[in-house]
Protein backbone atom coordinates (compact mmCIF):
# COMPACT_ATOMS: atom_id res chain seq x y z
CA UNK A 1 0.00 0.00 0.00
CA UNK A 2 1.33 3.17 -1.20
CA UNK A 3 0.99 6.47 1.43
CA UNK A 4 -0.25 9.44 -0.36
CA UNK A 5 0.33 12.94 1.29
CA UNK A 6 -3.76 12.96 2.14
CA UNK A 7 -3.48 9.61 4.21
CA UNK A 8 -0.58 10.83 6.10
CA UNK A 9 -2.46 14.30 7.13
CA UNK A 10 -5.29 12.38 8.12
CA UNK A 11 -3.12 9.88 10.05
CA UNK A 12 -1.52 12.67 11.84
CA UNK A 13 -4.81 14.44 12.82
CA UNK A 14 -5.74 11.25 14.04
CA UNK A 15 -2.98 11.31 16.17
CA UNK A 16 -3.30 14.12 17.23
CA UNK A 17 -6.41 13.99 18.51
CA UNK A 18 -5.53 10.84 20.39
CA UNK A 19 -2.77 12.16 21.60
CA UNK A 20 -5.33 15.47 23.31
CA UNK A 21 -7.78 13.06 24.24
CA UNK A 22 -5.33 11.16 26.52
CA UNK A 23 -5.43 13.91 29.21
CA UNK A 24 -9.11 14.00 29.68
CA UNK A 25 -10.44 15.66 32.77
CA UNK A 26 -9.78 20.36 33.56
CA UNK A 27 -5.81 19.56 33.80
CA UNK A 28 -6.11 21.70 36.77
CA UNK A 29 -4.50 19.34 38.94
CA UNK A 30 -1.63 18.76 36.23
CA UNK A 31 -1.61 22.72 36.07
CA UNK A 32 -0.16 23.21 39.63
CA UNK A 33 2.46 20.43 39.09
CA UNK A 34 5.66 22.96 38.19
CA UNK A 35 8.33 21.05 35.83
CA UNK A 36 11.06 19.51 37.68
CA UNK A 37 13.55 21.52 39.77
CA UNK A 38 17.34 20.56 39.10
CA UNK A 39 19.91 21.28 41.03
CA UNK A 40 22.31 20.85 44.17
CA UNK A 41 20.83 20.13 47.79
CA UNK A 42 21.32 24.03 48.83
CA UNK A 43 19.86 25.11 45.51
CA UNK A 44 16.73 23.19 45.79
CA UNK A 45 16.46 23.77 49.87
CA UNK A 46 16.56 27.81 48.79
CA UNK A 47 13.89 27.28 46.61
CA UNK A 48 11.27 25.89 49.39
CA UNK A 49 13.02 28.44 51.53
CA UNK A 50 14.64 26.13 54.20
CA UNK A 51 18.49 25.91 55.29
CA UNK A 52 19.44 22.56 55.19
CA UNK A 53 21.18 20.38 58.31
CA UNK A 54 23.32 18.50 56.64
CA UNK A 55 23.25 14.66 57.91
CA UNK A 56 25.39 13.27 55.48
CA UNK A 57 27.32 14.49 53.17
CA UNK A 58 29.36 11.71 50.77
CA UNK A 59 30.17 11.14 47.28
CA UNK A 60 27.11 9.29 46.49
CA UNK A 61 24.41 10.98 48.95
CA UNK A 62 23.73 13.94 50.68
CA UNK A 63 21.32 14.53 53.17
CA UNK A 64 19.92 17.25 55.39
CA UNK A 65 17.16 18.05 57.52
CA UNK A 66 15.00 20.41 56.33
CA UNK A 67 12.40 23.14 58.03
CA UNK A 68 10.78 25.31 56.60
CA UNK A 69 6.55 26.90 57.09
CA UNK A 70 5.17 23.97 55.28
CA UNK A 71 6.74 21.45 57.93
CA UNK A 72 9.97 19.01 58.74
CA UNK A 73 11.33 17.11 56.08
CA UNK A 74 14.23 15.02 54.88
CA UNK A 75 15.81 15.97 51.87
CA UNK A 76 18.68 14.05 49.50
CA UNK A 77 20.48 14.50 46.43
CA UNK A 78 22.11 11.28 44.92
CA UNK A 79 25.33 11.02 42.42
CA UNK A 80 23.15 8.36 40.43
CA UNK A 81 19.71 7.46 39.16
CA UNK A 82 20.32 3.85 40.32
CA UNK A 83 21.17 4.87 43.90
CA UNK A 84 18.66 7.23 44.33
CA UNK A 85 16.02 4.41 43.19
CA UNK A 86 17.98 2.16 45.65
CA UNK A 87 17.80 4.48 48.13
CA UNK A 88 13.56 4.65 47.98
CA UNK A 89 12.73 1.43 47.36
CA UNK A 90 14.63 0.44 50.67
CA UNK A 91 13.34 4.02 52.09
CA UNK A 92 9.72 3.09 50.95
CA UNK A 93 9.47 -0.01 53.61
CA UNK A 94 9.27 2.31 56.55
CA UNK A 95 6.38 4.15 55.02
CA UNK A 96 6.27 7.88 54.42
CA UNK A 97 5.26 9.87 51.43
CA UNK A 98 8.66 11.07 48.68
CA UNK A 99 8.54 13.44 46.60
CA UNK A 100 11.03 12.42 43.59
CA UNK A 101 12.94 14.44 41.24
CA UNK A 102 16.07 13.88 39.22
CA UNK A 103 18.53 13.02 41.39
CA UNK A 104 17.02 14.04 44.43
CA UNK A 105 14.01 13.03 47.10
CA UNK A 106 12.53 14.79 49.93
CA UNK A 107 10.71 12.90 52.45
CA UNK A 108 7.82 14.33 55.28
CA UNK A 109 3.91 13.90 55.63
CA UNK A 110 1.28 14.39 52.66
CA UNK A 111 0.86 17.52 53.36
CA UNK A 112 4.23 18.67 53.51
CA UNK A 113 5.20 16.79 50.30
CA UNK A 114 2.47 18.19 48.65
CA UNK A 115 3.68 21.50 49.34
CA UNK A 116 6.66 21.23 48.38
CA UNK A 117 5.31 19.47 45.21
CA UNK A 118 4.06 23.20 43.77
CA UNK A 119 7.16 24.61 44.20
CA UNK A 120 9.23 21.91 43.15
CA UNK A 121 7.72 19.49 40.75
CA UNK A 122 8.58 15.90 40.77
CA UNK A 123 6.16 13.01 41.40
CA UNK A 124 4.87 11.53 44.62
CA UNK A 125 5.43 7.88 46.16
CA UNK A 126 4.01 6.12 49.11
CA UNK A 127 5.90 4.21 51.30
CA UNK A 128 4.44 0.74 52.88
CA UNK A 129 1.37 1.18 54.96
CA UNK A 130 2.08 -0.69 58.54
CA UNK A 131 -1.32 0.78 60.18
CA UNK A 132 -3.30 -2.55 59.12
CA UNK A 133 -0.66 -4.74 60.78
CA UNK A 134 -1.61 -6.05 64.39
CA UNK A 135 1.10 -6.92 67.01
Amino acid sequence: MRLTRPMLAVAAAAAVLALAGCGSGDGSAEAKIPVTATGSLESLAAKVKCTPDMQIDSDEVRQAICKNTAGKFVFATFATDRGQREWINDAKDYGGFYLVGRKWVAVGDDKVVKSLQTTLGGEEEIGTDHSKHTS
